[in-house]
C-alpha cells in the first residue's frame, strides 16, 4: 500500500468542507442568525439510544453499502497503480485481487467494531455535534473516533471496540491473504492509517451537510451512520 495517497485522499473532502465552512462563518453577518450557544452536556441529556434494528440496519449499510464499496475501488485503484502487492501483479485480476483485499479490510473493521460495541454495551454509531464553530466540530469528529456511548443517559466514554477494530481488520489481511512476506509489523502500520481514515470520515460526516432531500441524506450518510434524531433541530451548514 502507500498509506500516505491513501490518507490524502480520505482526509482531501474533509479539508475542502472545513474551508467552505469556514468562509461561511465568515461571511455571514446577519444578526438574526445568532443562536443560543448549546451547553456541552446537552447532547447527552437528549440521547436517544438506538433500538436493535437501527444497530443491524447500520451494520449492513456500513458494511455491505455504496460508502465501503466506493472506498474499496478507490483503495484498489491506488494500490493498481503502485502495484502493492507486487505479487499480485496488474490487469483486472490484480485490481479484483486488490478491491477485495481492501473490502475484506473494511468488513472485518465493521464487523469488529459492531460485536465488540455490542459486548461492551457501547453504542459507536457517530452522532453530530450539537454546537457552533469549525474548531469546536473539528474537535467533536476527532474525539469521535476513540470513544461512544454507553447508558441511557449517553455518557461518553473511550471505545475499546473503535481503537481495535481497525487493526482487527488489516491484521487479518496479513495473515490471512497477504504474501507471506507481510507480518505484524505492516498490519499494525496499515491500521494506524486505516485509524486516520476514520478520523476523515468522521470530520466529513461532521461537516458535510446537503439537504433534507439530497442523495447523500438519503443514504444516511449526512446522519452519521444513522445515529438516531434525539429530536432536536439538526445542524445546518452554519452549525
Amino acid at each position: 500500500m502507500n498509506p500516505r495517497r491513501i490518507m490524502i485522499l480520505l482526509l482531501a473532502v474533509p479539508v475542502l468542507s472545513l474551508l467552505a465552512t469556514a468562509q461561511t462563518l465568515t461571511d455571514s453577518t446577519d444578526p438574526s442568525a445568532s443562536v443560543k450557544i448549546t451547553p456541552a452536556a446537552r447532547p447527552d441529556l437528549t440521547y436517544i439510544r438506538p433500538t436493535e434494528r437501527t444497530r443491524l440496519v447500520n451494520y449492513f449499510f456500513d458494511t455491505f453499502g455504496p460508502y465501503p464499496i466506493v472506498g474499496a475501488a478507490i483503495a484498489g485503484g491506488i494500490n493498481q497503480v503502485d502495484n502493492t502487492p507486487p505479487e499480485w501483479k496488474q490487469g483486472a485480476a490484480g485490481f479484483g485481487k486488490r478491491f477485495g483485499s481492501d473490502f475484506g479490510i473494511a468488513a472485518v473493521t465493521t464487523t469488529t467494531r459492531y460485536g465488540l460495541a455490542r459486548a461492551f454495551r457501547e453504542d459507536t454509531l457517530y452522532y453530530r455535534c450539537d454546537c457552533k464553530g469549525v474548531f469546536p466540530r473539528l474537535n467533536h469528529a476527532v474525539i469521535s473516533t476513540f470513544t461512544g456511548r454507553r447508558g441511557h443517559d449517553g455518557h461518553r466514554v473511550f471505545s475499546f471496540s473503535a481503537l481495535v477494530a481497525p487493526y482487527a481488520g488489516t491484521m487479518t489481511a496479513v495473515y490471512g491473504w497477504y504474501p507471506g512476506r507481510y507480518n505484524a509489523k505492516d498490519g499494525f502500520r496499515m491500521g494506524n492509517y486505516s485509524l486516520l481514515g476514520y478520523v476523515g470520515g468522521n470530520v466529513a460526516l461532521e461537516f458535510l451537510y446537503s439537504g433534507p432531500h439530497s442523495l447523500l441524506n438519503r443514504m444516511h450518510l449526512n446522519n452519521g451512520h444513522g445515529a438516531p434524531d434525539n429530536g432536536a433541530p439538526r445542524p445546518g451548514p452554519n452549525r
